[in-house]
């Protein structure tokens, strides 16, 4: 209930005044506890807010080394990039491999004979049929709606069945070299020759100068597959990317170049391998600095406490990652059982590092061994992403502490509100009070003033 000031009639008080200062003094202790209580709950779900962001982050570096095709990561090398582009995928094998190219691909481009005067020109009437290597036949029909050279281009390019064929115009000079005209071009999409194609026309004899059964009706350029030797053996492809000679690479050829012998080297990514790790071992500390920060004790230095201190699933989230990421991993050899083996340690500080000279090491003695370090059943990456897994998970005790501080919030808001209305009715209560006060002295003072005024005249 708002309070304006008012002075009493009879006692000259500011009853008002008077009022809102018991209010104010009757709720303020028990603001001031509920607001202590909603500060802290609020500290504590931004802390598990953040500790789950640090978490989240930390498991996606925990996947990418969890996956069993980061050690079989392979990079391929060409000798000779301007004749041939190579890389490897999953899949690939370690080897080396001499390899030329004989001839690339090429898409077949048939030039129109006909010569027009400019693109609107009127062609012919009529239907042309497009076969495109062994796919289903098209057909387009030509009439009074599309019958010029543009018409004709744009007929072919719209068509929704349309599997493999670009038109196009060009503007040249005429066979004379005497002035310019506009020919039609069709182009295959696709290179090799299983998508070249060919244009039967059935129709008036304007139409039929795009027939291509005449071959002196159009000039160009037929399609050729790509041809390469490969250890001395020929393989054959419509495309110049191709995916199927090498298990996992793909070879881009760039340029014929025959007789020219191009090494081909397919080895362990040991640098791809490292990096993922390295990025593991920064999310560890990224993970571990949020952790520390979070569970802080300032002291007496003036700092600032942490939003999770003393808290019991912190504390177990530390000691939980902490332990699977040093511990032994059983199913392993000795050599090769810890972090620590392959050059990752954890210093006194609490610090992860990573001797990459040690790493290296290990990864060309024994690949095999490291990758069950990481990915056994109980390998270091398989257990902490169990682990961190469950700490995420919805209904998980990170989770479950957030419900029930968004209930503790809950409760500490209509807490307030209950001592807001019963601060409410005390006021309204009191105002009557002194109310009633006021008039009973305004009421005494009248009197007094009569009494007064009676003795006087006697």
């Amino acid at each position: 209930m708002a309070i304006t000031s008012s002075t009493g009639i009879g006692s000259g008080m500011d009853i008002n005044g008077i009022v809102k200062q018991l209010v104010t003094a009757e709720g303020q202790a028990q603001f001031n506890s509920i607001s202590r209580q909603q500060t802290t709950a609020n500290a504590q779900l931004s802390g598990l807010g953040s500790l789950k962001s640090a978490l989240s982050s930390f498991q996606t570096a925990v996947r990418k080394i969890n996956d069993v095709n980061l050690f079989q990561t392979y990079a391929a090398t060409s000798s000779n990039e301007a004749v041939l582009k190579v890389t490897a995928g999953t899949g690939s094998v370690a080897g080396s491999h001499t390899l030329q190219v004989t001839n690339l691909a090429t898409t077949q481009r048939s030039i129109a004979a006909a010569e027009f005067s400019g693109a609107t020109e009127v062609v012919g009437a009529g239907t042309m049929t497009f076969s495109v290597g062994a796919k289903a036949p098209f057909s387009v029909g030509i009439d009074a709606t599309n019958n010029t050279l543009a018409g004709i281009r744009d007929a072919i390019n719209g068509s929704a069945d349309n599997n493999g064929v670009v038109a196009s115009i060009i503007s040249v000079n005429n066979s004379t070299n005497t002035g310019t005209v506009s020919k039609l071009v069709l182009t295959a999409k696709d290179t090799g020759l299983a998508n070249g194609f060919t244009v039967g026309v059935v129709g008036d004899a304007g139409l039929s100068r795009l027939d291509t059964s005449t071959s002196a009706n159009y000039s160009g350029v037929a399609a050729i597959d790509a041809n390469i030797l490969i250890d001395g053996q020929n393989a054959t492809r419509s495309s110049n990317v191709i995916t199927d000679v090498l298990p996992g690479v793909t070879l881009n050829l760039q340029s014929a170049a025959v007789g020219t012998d191009v090494k081909l080297d397919i080895k362990l990514d040991n640098e791809a391998i490292k990096k993922t790790i390295g990025d593991f071992v920064s999310a560890y500390n990224t993970m571990a600095s949020a952790t520390d920060s979070l569970g802080k004790f300032a002291g007496t230095d003036g700092g600032k406490n942490g939003a999770l201190l003393g808290d019991s699933t912190l504390r177990l989230i530390r000691h939980d990652l902490r332990q699977l990421t040093s511990s032994p991993v059983s199913s392993v050899s000795s050599s090769f059982n810890t972090l620590k083996t392959i050059g990752i340690d954890i210093d006194k500080n609490g610090v992860m590092t990573m001797d990459s000279t040690k790493l290296d090491a290990a990864l060309s003695s024994n690949l095999s061994a490291v990758s069950d370090l990481f990915l056994s059943t109980n390998g270091v990456a398989s257990r902490l992403n169990a682990k961190v897994g469950t700490y995420l998970q919805s209904g998980g005790p990170l989770d479950t502490r957030q419900t029930s501080l968004n209930k503790q919030l809950k409760g500490y808001s209509d807490q307030h509100d209950r001592v807001q209305l019963r601060l409410d009715n005390m006021q309204s209560v009191l105002l009557k009070q002194f109310v009633a006060m006021d008039k009973a002295v305004g009421q005494f003072q009248i009197t007094g003033s009569f009494l007064t005024n009676q003795l006087s005249k006697m």
